[in-house]
């Protein structure tokens, strides 16, 4: 999986964790709903200021979205 995908992944299971709609999140950083379900699916390459709002909004470290999740066998 590439990098877009990685953040992708990560926001998602960060923004249902916290119990937080598509529409909400893309409220609070003032993208389209439609913008930002393109950026869980991977879909999108978003900037870093993009990224930046995106883990404000999550109340995560921007470098926590895009670290691959290392499986524990």
């Amino acid at each position: 999986m590439g990098l877009a995908g990685v953040f992708g992944t990560n926001v998602r299971r960060r923004r249902l964790d916290r119990g937080i709609t598509l529409e909400a999140l893309a409220h609070d950083v003032g993208l389209s709903y439609s913008y930002v379900g393109e950026l869980e699916r991977g879909r999108r390459n978003p900037t870093l200021k993009v990224i930046e709002r995106i883990a404000r909004a999550l109340e995560v470290d921007a470098l926590v979205l895009l670290q691959e999740e290392v499986s524990q066998s």
